[in-house]
């Protein structure tokens, strides 16, 4: 049981006077409401230095998230309580989600999910319309999974800041995302609102969000690259503990273990095949709930022989087989600059592009120019620190600015990038 916080007895009294005030101002108009929710806005520019924020990636830290969302969700009604007295759905089993914890002498009190857009989607597009947002273009990832631990809840956001603060850092650097999207109860979507500046996905609440046990939801979006100016329009004014644009925009927080990583991937994946047995094979039968469908998916994305034994079986149906045949190379999203270089007669063209996504065979990248097709071309490929990679390739497919290309020969830079992906690792000292 995590200590209970040392100022405990007036952070409660400040909830009470807090949700007083909430429920006296409930009639009051709009703006007015908005301005009294900021107003109790207090976030420390300095917390505790026993505070550390990180990825949860060991099998402890993973296990005391998901213990702390259970009891947070069966408290809340969202679950019924489960035997493993953990909460832990398939989308904590992929490579594109990523869980944040907040530590206080090395034991979880915070825990926040990431769930960047996959095969598998993302729990609230079932329900929610996605459209406005994706004509604005961007990566969409759902902020989920959202707990922090009862002795903790009464202390004025001592971890709940820092945990969002995390957040915000981790998604516009480190998880290129520029659209974040929830699903939270109706009577919290207005501190999103106010202090976040969240927009709603839909005008009424869902009645039913299967996805925390038939309880209603809003929907909500934030653009990530919109809101640095909306921050700095309200909170620019405002003295420092109450200044959340310079708390998320401007302030580097020492409490934030930040991930050191060796290529310049999106994504840090965790789940190694020890972990994806014990959490989804040994504590819980996630695995062996999945339909035929989920289950063929699982295997494109985990394409690796270590992975195979512990992924659930597959009966050989014509179905899983004709929705989503395996991919003859795997895939791995990435964020690197790259450049062109196309040899004509009368002189050379040089494009600038930008690679989001590699495989042994090929890569995708975005251009603002036009490509041409079918013609071999150098392209030089930065796809880490120190690790430069220089490939012919040849643009295959394009849509809206965005081209496929195969790959000749690819030397030994990018094959060792492969070869580190595929391992599941992309931490700075991975070596292959």
């Amino acid at each position: 049981m995590a200590k209970a916080a040392p100022h405990s007895v007036s952070a409660s009294a400040r909830k009470f006077l807090h949700q007083g005030v909430r429920k006296l101002f409930a009639p009051a108009p709009r703006p007015l409401r908005f301005a009294v929710y900021r107003s109790f806005v207090d976030c420390d520019p300095a917390p505790a230095a026993n505070l550390v924020l990180k990825i949860a990636e060991t099998r402890e830290e993973l296990e005391a998230c998901f213990g702390l969302l259970h009891d947070a969700y069966v408290n809340a009604g969202f679950m019924q309580p489960d035997p493993s007295g953990m909460r832990v759905t398939l989308y904590h089993a992929l490579p594109t989600t990523t869980t944040l914890c907040a530590k206080i002498d090395g034991q979880v009190v915070g825990t926040i999910s990431l769930i960047r857009e996959s095969v598998f989607g993302f729990p609230l597009q079932a329900i929610f319309d996605l459209h406005q947002v994706r004509e604005v273009g961007g990566n969409i990832a759902e902020v989920s999974a959202l707990a922090v631990h009862p002795d903790f809840r009464k202390t004025g956001g001592a971890i709940l800041f820092p945990l969002m603060k995390f957040m915000f850092t981790y998604c516009a650097t480190y998880f290129d995302t520029r659209h974040i999207v929830i699903a939270v109860n109706p009577n919290r979507i207005e501190m999103y609102e106010s202090l976040l500046f969240f927009e709603r996905l839909r005008a009424t609440p869902v009645e039913r969000y299967d996805f925390a046990n038939g309880a209603p939801a809003v929907g909500a979006s934030l653009d990530l690259y919109a809101a640095p100016q909306l921050f700095k329009h309200v909170y620019g004014p405002k003295r420092q503990r109450k200044n959340l644009h310079s708390y998320f925009m401007e302030l580097e927080l020492p409490n934030i273990q930040l991930p050191r990583r060796r290529y310049f991937t999106t994504n840090d994946p965790v789940m190694t095949p020890e972990l994806l047995d014990y959490f989804f094979n040994q504590k819980t039968p996630g695995f062996e709930r999945l339909d035929a469908r989920k289950k063929a998916l699982l295997h494109t994305i985990y394409n690796l022989p270590e992975y195979l034994p512990v992924l659930p079986g597959m009966a050989p149906t014509a179905e899983a087989g004709a929705v989503h045949p395996l991919r003859a190379h795997p895939r791995f999203s990435l964020k690197c600059p790259a450049e062109l270089r196309l040899e004509r007669a009368e002189d050379t063209e040089i494009h600038t592009l930008d690679v989001i996504e590699i495989s042994s065979g090929g890569f995708q990248a975005h251009c603002a120019s036009a490509l041409p097709q079918q013609l071999w071309a150098g392209v030089w490929v930065h796809l880490g620190e120190g690790e430069k990679s220089t490939v012919r390739a040849m643009v295959v497919r394009a849509k809206d600015g965005f081209f496929g290309f195969k790959i000749e020969s690819p030397d030994a830079v990018w094959q060792r990038c492969v070869r580190v992906l595929e391992s599941g690792t992309t931490h700075a000292h991975a070596i292959l």
